[in-house]
């Protein structure tokens, strides 16, 4: 199994620092986990709340992470493909994967969160559609010195792309999503995908993760050869109280400002018991988290686990100093 990690920034005014030190302190956390063995750090799209929004570009903060780093790859968890321009997506995320000398891994989506195409004046009714077209747009340019489009939504004829990504024919493509259908079409299209453990059940996330398994194999791509990433929640402390009470209170401020966000009703108080005892959440002390973790592995099915230290508020060096205790007391385990 291998450890990835993921950053869906939840900014509290009263919790976190002004921006320019919030920024500092997310780069100084990857720089740690690129030194701890982290091998992929991911950044999540959102626009306009405190849910996500943060970071609206995630190209822009990897870029400045690859000047930071030079092992750990750089993800993004999700570009929101329905919101942009096609060949705009293409050339930043070119551009990161040349900055960072082809250490990017593009993740791509639907998006989730209504109000961002409102915003931006894509109609959701179409999001599906300019997606999927998209998608082919940005390997096409990226897997071609010149290329030629013509669909629904974009005609393009005789462009060249620059720069070209420096993996060739193109980057690794992550699909995000859970349904039988989004992941099939990522199977589909030999790409890699990407699963969340805290909305869903399990028996919810695994016949998606079936069915990609199932059109990996009749499109021809070994699956042996693919990867599926579950991203969940981490805590750990040598104190399996403290670590309780601390994780318990960001998921609820995580919780309430992602309902708003997507706008659902607020949640009431999670079954936390339940959702430690599969998987969905992983926090306490490294024994415990080291079971939270085999329970995932035993209700889910991935071989990428993607932790999220920083959510809800938590501080910044609480957030390192659990990043080192999961490094040194729960990876071993692992591997």
């Amino acid at each position: 199994m291998r450890f990835h990690m993921h950053l869906l920034p939840t900014y509290f005014p009263d919790l976190d620092p002004p921006f320019p030190v919030f920024y500092q302190q997310i780069l100084d956390q990857i720089q740690l986990a690129e030194e701890l063995g982290w091998q992929c750090f991911w950044f999540t799209e959102h626009h306009f709340q405190v849910y996500g929004g943060p970071v609206p570009n995630p190209a822009m903060m990897m870029s400045a992470a690859a000047a930071r780093t030079s092992r750990i790859h750089l993800g993004s968890a999700i570009s929101v493909l329905p919101l942009h321009h096609p060949i705009q997506v293409a050339e930043d995320y070119a551009m990161v994967d040349v900055m960072s000398d082809g250490r990017l891994e593009f993740g791509i989506g639907l998006g989730n969160t209504p109000g961002d195409a409102r915003i931006y004046g894509t109609p959701w009714e179409d999001r599906r559609g300019r997606y999927e077209e998209a998608a082919k747009l940005i390997v096409k340019a990226w897997s071609n010195e010149r290329f030629s489009h013509q669909g629904e939504f974009w005609q393009f004829e005789d462009v060249a792309l620059f720069p070209r990504p420096v993996q060739a024919p193109h980057p690794p493509v992550w699909v995000a999503g859970a349904s039988a259908d989004g992941l099939g079409w990522a199977g589909r299209h030999g790409f890699n995908i990407m699963t969340v453990a805290h909305p869903f059940p399990p028996e919810r996330v695994r016949p998606g993760v079936d069915a990609w398994r199932e059109a990996l194999a009749e499109a021809g791509h070994d699956p042996a050869t693919h990867s599926c990433k579950l991203h969940v929640r981490v805590w750990v402390d040598e104190d399996a109280e403290r670590a309780r009470v601390v994780a318990e209170a960001a998921i609820r401020r995580y919780e309430r400002i992602s309902a708003i966000a997507l706008e659902r009703p607020q949640p009431g108080e999670p079954d936390w018991a339940s959702m430690l005892a599969v998987g969905r959440n992983c926090y306490g002390n490294p024994d415990q988290v080291i079971r939270a973790i085999q329970a995932a592995q035993a209700n889910f099915s991935f071989d990428v686990f993607s932790t999220t230290f920083n959510f809800g508020g938590m501080k910044h060096e609480e957030i390192k100093r659990s990043m080192r205790l999961f490094a040194k007391e729960v990876m071993p385990a692992f591997r």
